[in-house]
């Protein structure tokens, strides 16, 4: 299983609009509001990493008002 989160950058005042059609994305089990930089954080869990971009790629960067993402995966300590 692969484990990502993704920073999220949303285009000025769509961010509850952007909140709520990702929040329908299945493989999204956590999203968060930030304030900073990014406005929004998604904690994704895929098959594995080939997936993990396929949703970032196809469900997150593809949404009309996202600016930027940054994508951070985890890893399992050894």
């Amino acid at each position: 299983m692969a484990l990502g989160f993704v920073l999220i950058s949303v285009a000025p005042a769509h961010e509850h609009e952007l909140y709520n059609k990702l929040s329908k994305v299945p493989e999204i089990i956590e999203l968060l509001p930030l304030f900073g930089e990014y406005d929004l954080i998604a904690k994704i869990e895929a098959e594995d990493y080939e997936k993990l971009a396929e949703i970032v790629v196809n469900k997150i960067r593809s949404i009309e008002g996202v600016i930027d993402t940054k994508t951070l995966t985890g890893a399992k300590f050894l």
